[in-house]
């Protein structure tokens, strides 16, 4: 069996803010302009006009990862300051409303505007994507649904979004509730082949469900274009150092579940319905809840079950060279991820203006704009 080179590209959705305001802004036609200028294909438009979405080239280690997403952000920080703006990163705002911003005029936002209405104009959130290289088609099936059990989670390490429309929600990852109105979304169901996938995605081809596997939005998914197996969960977390944590997990977890099999081996196959139980708790309670141990049927402390992930991916982490990055972890457990900051500020301040400030603060922390 030929080994994986596990090679990574990381997509950050990020907020243009206004520095005065603290809303969300659109983003004026010569800011992107001269960002597509710097950064060509590295900057994408989104559907909604407030999003700035960056994504690295692919980088073989975690390090070429830090380096890149460093480097974007430091070029997104530059471009918005230049144009009186900043960028945050949460996987909501605190407190813009979704009909204050404008849909970006593109043939493929205006047919998803024009298939979910309502739900796709509502959509105003911000996520972390990973890729993973996997080169060989069933490979790369069988790993994905060996990997869906541990979604939630990293999910619990990267929620990031407590506020929506000026409301404190009483979720930790609001972004997760707001993405779920969309169809194909959520955590996907086991394919027993590559062949059952291929058949699943041309039925909803032929039958005008979709005109490509771009429209299908799991939280994990086959990229219909790379050779990758696409994390999707994740809130974007505020610092780079989060980021590439985050990262690092999936690409060592990818790993350890590649060894296992190789030796004709896998990790249990749970329902769908199951998984999202654990997801559902991931976004509520982050780091704060209990997630079902399912082999045991028994609830358990989230950060145990995370402590139990970073040991089984601990192997692979070292041969990959990033142990250091996926140690992080204790780093974010410590301090809390990005919605327990957030919450703390709001409960210091009970103002959402200072919890924008933070947001931003700490995006740009460690980065020389």
């Amino acid at each position: 069996m030929v080994e994986p080179s596990f090679t990574l590209g990381i997509e950050e959705e990020l907020q243009v803010v206004d520095p005065e305001t603290r809303k969300l802004r659109s983003h004026i036609q010569e800011l992107f302009t001269e960002g597509e200028t710097r950064l060509r294909d590295e900057i994408k438009r989104e559907m909604h006009d407030s999003v700035i979405e960056v994504g690295t080239p692919i980088c073989h280690n975690i390090q070429d990862a830090r380096r890149e997403v460093t480097r974007l952000r430091r070029e997104i920080i530059r471009l918005t300051r230049e144009n009186g703006l900043r960028i945050a990163a949460a996987g909501t705002h605190p407190s813009t409303h979704w009909s204050e911003i404008p849909i970006v005029e593109a043939p493929r936002y205006l047919k998803i505007i024009s298939d979910l209405g309502m739900i796709a104009r509502a959509n105003l959130i911000f996520g972390l994507h990973v890729h993973v290289a996997v080169e060989d088609d069933e490979t790369r099936i069988h790993l994905l649904n060996q990997a869906r059990y541990f979604l939630p989670h990293i999910l619990a390490l990267s929620v990031n979004s407590p506020f929506w429309c000026g409301r404190e929600t009483g979720w930790k990852s609001y972004r997760t509730k707001v993405f779920e109105r969309f169809p194909r979304t959520g955590i996907p169901d086991p394919f027993r082949s590559w062949g059952e996938y291929k058949e699943f995605l041309d039925i909803l081809i032929a039958s005008d469900c979709l005109d490509d596997g771009k429209k299908i939005w799991w939280d994990l998914r086959i990229h219909p274009y790379f050779p990758t197996i696409e994390y999707r969960i994740c809130d974007v977390p505020m610092r780079v150092e989060e980021t590439i944590c985050i990262a690092a997990i999936f690409q060592a977890l990818t790993h350890t579940l590649w060894k296992l099999h190789r030796r004709n081996m896998s990790w249990r196959l749970y329902r769908r319905a199951l998984i999202m139980e654990n997801k559902n708790r991931a976004a509520k309670a982050g780091l704060d809840g209990k997630l079902v141990d399912f082999g045991l049927m028994t609830q358990v402390d989230t950060r145990s079950l995370i402590e139990e992930l970073l040991e089984l991916i601990a192997e692979s982490a070292r041969e990959l060279g990033c142990l250091e990055e996926v140690q992080y972890a204790h780093e974010i457990m410590k301090m809390g991820p990005g919605a327990d900051r957030q919450l703390r500020v709001w409960k210091e301040t009970q103002s959402l203006e200072a919890v924008v400030d933070y947001i931003m603060a700490e995006t740009e922390r460690g980065i020389t704009a």
